[in-house]
């Protein structure tokens, strides 16, 4: 019997005890904690503010990235984040970030730990953030493919932990016109693969060309799939910086307001960015009640995931206050 085989059943026969042992306790059924793998963050139910009981119109999620520095330092792995997520934070939705376990996207064994960890703890995986496979929208043709192809795993991976996406970078060579032809191109064939897995793939503004508004919105209508859509990130709108796509001073910015009301008719997840906080808890460089509204304005009602990058605060403290951030913001929308 291959061994693949094998895990997955032994991790049937063990959700179905859990289960039955439940039922058997509470004499009632057991109102499932994950959703079936393929379910769009459209159909989330909505976050309770503990503050006021009120229904959020949106679910809460905690991206990996919000804990880069404990990961890079080896203070937690990413087998250790779901359960960080909850524990620490009460929050049981988390995104992967895919260089935390770059070398396991096969490892059956090893997705079946991480998948077990979550089940037994109620916590939904939500998506995998997918960098350093290649440029999407790359001029040349084979090196395009190629990074199609290196995606593949990401995708089933993706499957297997029971996430509705993957999110990926639509990046390139050329003019954007050029650049967006090619990134419709790799994002189609990259679609087309996925969407046979029940997964969508999902595009960030994540520096340069992908960070205007109208031209990331230009390439969602050239691909024209509902499986690919796009992930606003409040906080990435810079086009132009002195020195690269990830270092050096902003030369020129996207106006942040406007690019995610553009964004939103195409957005099957939100990254809630933050950096610095002021003595009322508000996030310093954007101003989420516009924001926010922004978001419930154009029906959006799935997760928003948390994503804190400032040092001032230490990562543990930059989670709560976006966290209460949310909520506080998010009673007073709902």
């Amino acid at each position: 019997m291959p061994q693949s085989f094998t895990i997955k059943f032994l991790l049937m026969l063990r959700r179905q005890f859990m289960k039955d042992t439940a039922l058997a306790a509470s004499g009632s059924l057991l109102v499932p904690q994950m959703l079936a793998s393929c379910t769009n963050s459209k159909n989330a139910s909505g976050a309770i503010d503990p503050a006021t009981g009120k229904r959020l119109f949106f679910e809460v999620s905690l991206a990996e990235w919000s804990l880069h520095r404990a990961l890079f330092a080896g203070q937690m792995t990413n087998l250790d984040f779901p359960l960080v997520a909850k524990k620490d934070y009460g929050i049981t939705a988390v995104e992967y970030v895919n260089q935390f376990f770059k070398d396991k996207a096969k490892d059956t064994k090893y997705l079946a730990d991480l998948k077990m960890r979550c089940d037994d703890n109620g916590i939904k995986s939500v998506l995998i953030m997918c960098d350093g496979e290649g440029y999407l929208g790359d001029a040349d043709a084979a090196k395009r493919t190629q990074a199609i192809e290196n995606h593949y795993k990401w995708v089933e991976a993706a499957k297997y932990l029971g996430c509705f996406c993957i999110r990926v970078n639509a990046g390139g060579q050329g003019t954007a016109e050029q650049v967006a032809d090619n990134a419709a191109d790799g994002l189609r064939r990259l679609t087309t693969f996925a969407k046979t897995h029940g997964i969508s793939v999902i595009v960030e503004n994540h520096g340069g060309y992908s960070s205007n508004g109208k031209w990331l919105v230009g390439v969602m209508q050239k691909v024209n799939m509902k499986e690919c859509g796009i992930l606003p990130d409040f906080g990435n709108f810079c086009i132009k910086r002195s020195e690269g796509e990830w270092q050096g001073k902003c030369l020129e910015e996207y106006d942040r307001y406007l690019g995610t009301k553009e964004f939103m008719p195409f957005a099957k997840d939100v990254s809630a960015k933050t950096y610095d906080f002021d003595e009322q808890g508000n996030c310093i460089e954007t101003d989420y009640r516009r924001m926010l509204k922004i978001v419930k304005d154009a029906g959006y009602r799935g997760y928003i995931g948390i994503e804190y990058e400032g040092d001032k605060l230490s990562e543990p403290d930059g989670i709560k206050a976006t966290l209460a951030l949310l909520h506080k913001v998010g009673a007073e929308l709902s």
